[in-house]
């Protein structure tokens, strides 16, 4: 396989449009930490941005930060972290969960678009792009945004790259809103709920004024015991993970405090909540955010993995029949709106089952870890209803109208 490796945005232009006239394909990677996710591509060449690694501007008190595509996602979190910022809408690391080594790049989770607990509040990966360059499918260079965050020039085309997984454009650079750490976060936690009293909770806690950050259950499990991340949490009882519902709130010390004290009143009704503070209360949504129950390295690690979303309300019903129907496990995030499934391994990873169960609740699920036999055989992204799919081919075709950006990767018929 050749891997061309770019040093700059006008090597990236060079490269498609090589690629255009010899009518090769591209695989479009930072450091190849997301392959696993979609189906395999139909390509022999390599596009590698790794090497497009640089900050190129970071101005902190303005509260943005513009970065080449191939920067580390690790040192730029590192960058930002010491000026005491963080990218609101919590970048989901992807490498437990897939077993690969933490080497996102900024272009990954740009084109991932996996937002993490903070996503029902912040908004997703998309409302936090300002702008970006970028090279089309036709090899040319655009920029689309800006460096302001109240951008209304044209139509908003940076919007569309974010969760696009990299078959409209190669970006090149983007820029980013970063926000202020919160000073404080607590955490309240009850006990023992099932999945359905869990989700009245946490729709308690979400629709109070106490201006709840992240909301997530996971169910009483026998598979999780001891997972990774939240067994000094979780408990144990019978040789099961015990049944936890876990509610952030975050802000200046003293108000976080006492909106705790005030959401523990609220939550009465299902139980007495404990509460966790900081550096506990991170380590435990680090641990949601990326799935690390499910991680690769664990219990369920050759299990396939599923990402769900949904009306948070149709959660705890659509969780807890697929959980019985499959013998699976679930963990649910965003006060229910967001769903992992973990089931036993089948050749078809229980697609059927799940899509239908998605369709059924108004949601739509993503096979984000299988085997390549499962990818092979199974549409890993949602299949999309007719005439969403054709203004989504419209909308490719307009960016990339010889397929030749990632072919393949969101579809098995496509090339």
């Amino acid at each position: 396989m050749d891997t061309l490796k770019v040093r700059d945005a006008k090597d990236v232009e060079e490269v498609v449009r090589a690629a255009i006239a010899s009518e090769q394909p591209l695989e479009i990677i930072g450091h190849g930490g997301k392959r696993g996710i979609g189906h395999a591509m139909a390509t022999n060449a390599v596009l590698d941005v790794s090497a497009l690694n640089a900050v190129t501007a970071y101005e902190p008190n303005e509260l943005i930060i513009t970065l080449q595509a191939g920067a580390p996602l690790a040192d730029v979190l590192a960058l930002i972290d010491a000026k005491n910022q963080q990218f609101a809408f919590e970048p989901v690391n992807t490498a437990p969960l897939l077993g690969t080594p933490a080497t996102g790049t900024i272009g990954g989770m740009i084109a991932a678009g996996l937002a993490g607990p903070r996503r029902i509040r912040a908004g997703g990966a998309r409302d936090h792009l300002l702008g970006a360059h970028a090279v089309s499918g036709f090899g040319d260079s655009f920029k689309t945004g800006g460096k302001v965050v109240k951008n209304v020039t044209g139509y908003d085309l940076c919007k569309l790259l974010a969760g696009s997984w990299g078959t409209l454009s190669v970006m090149t650079e983007v820029t980013l809103k970063v926000m202020p750490k919160p000073e404080a976060e607590r955490t309240l936690l009850l006990r023992g709920l099932d999945d359905a009293t869990a989700n009245k909770a946490m729709t308690a806690a979400l629709g109070s004024p106490f201006d709840v950050s992240a909301a997530a259950h996971l169910p009483k499990s026998a598979f999780r015991t001891g997972a990774e991340g939240l067994s000094d949490i979780a408990g144990q009882g019978e040789g099961e993970a015990e049944a936890l519902t876990v509610l952030r709130l975050e802000g200046i010390t003293a108000s976080a405090a006492h909106r705790a004290g005030s959401l523990r009143q609220l939550l009465a009704p299902f139980g007495t909540a404990t509460l966790i503070e900081d550096v506990a209360s991170a380590a435990l949504w680090s641990a949601i955010r990326d799935v690390l129950p499910f991680a690769a390295s664990g219990a369920l690690g050759a299990w396939p993995v599923w990402r769900i979303v949904c009306p948070p309300a149709s959660g705890a019903a659509l969780g807890t029949q697929l959980a019985r129907e499959t013998g699976g496990d679930v963990i649910y995030d965003w006060g229910g709106g967001l769903i992992w499934v973990a089931l036993l391994p089948k050749p078809d990873a229980h697609a059927p089952a799940v899509r239908a169960r998605a369709n059924a609740a108004g949601g739509h699920a993503t096979l984000i870890r299988a085997t390549d036999d499962v990818r092979r055989e199974v549409d890993v992204f949602h299949p999309q209803a007719p005439g969403i799919a054709a203004l989504s081919e419209r909308v490719r075709a307009s960016f990339d109208p010889k397929i030749i950006l990632n072919r393949g990767r969101l579809t098995r018929s496509a090339g």
